[in-house]
């Protein structure tokens, strides 16, 4: 448990990092314009594109500080008591474990858009410090998730000490 709740907090810690910085600088006619994750969301938003950005908000934002918040209920549950049934706490571990390499995609997102959109004077793309930090977060999370012993969840159970 030490290492998981180690892990979430270092993802928690990565989390703010990763949403104040820019996450890619996009240079149009040598101009540079930096912006970080809500900032694009805003982006899309202004140019009317509200799937586009409900998708970007879900996938870059709720899911990565419910991984979080995900992991930080699962350690409280193997430590106290909780309204949850096993069947929650089970579908919450596996949630958590299964969106750990999704949050990758906006990595690699970004890692595409630099390497291919480099139009020299005209059109330019780079990865910015936001991104680090967001892959720190998806790898710490992922590493969270792993070193999380579900078998406590039960054990808990089994001794009486939580409700079905």
């Amino acid at each position: 448990m030490q290492y998981t709740f180690a892990w979430t907090i270092a993802a928690l810690v990565m989390f703010i990092p990763a949403n104040i910085y820019p996450m890619m600088v996009f240079y149009t006619l040598g101009n540079p314009d930096a912006s970080t994750i809500l900032e694009g969301i805003a982006i899309f938003i202004d140019f009317g594109m509200y799937p586009v950005a409900l998708i970007i908000f879900i996938a870059s934002f709720i899911v990565p500080l419910g991984k979080i918040m995900g992991l930080f209920v699962l350690i409280y549950n193997t430590k106290f008591n909780s309204t949850l049934t096993m069947a929650q706490k089970s579908k919450l571990y596996h949630l958590v474990e299964f969106l750990g390499p999704w949050s990758m995609l906006d990595v690699f997102v970004v890692a595409i858009m630099a390497g291919v959109v480099n139009l020299g004077f005209l059109t330019n793309v780079e990865a910015a410090m936001g991104i680090t930090y967001f892959a720190l977060m998806v790898v710490f999370t992922m590493i969270a998730a792993e070193s999380f012993d579900a078998r406590l969840l039960w054990d808990k159970n089994n001794n009486g000490n939580d409700n079905d």
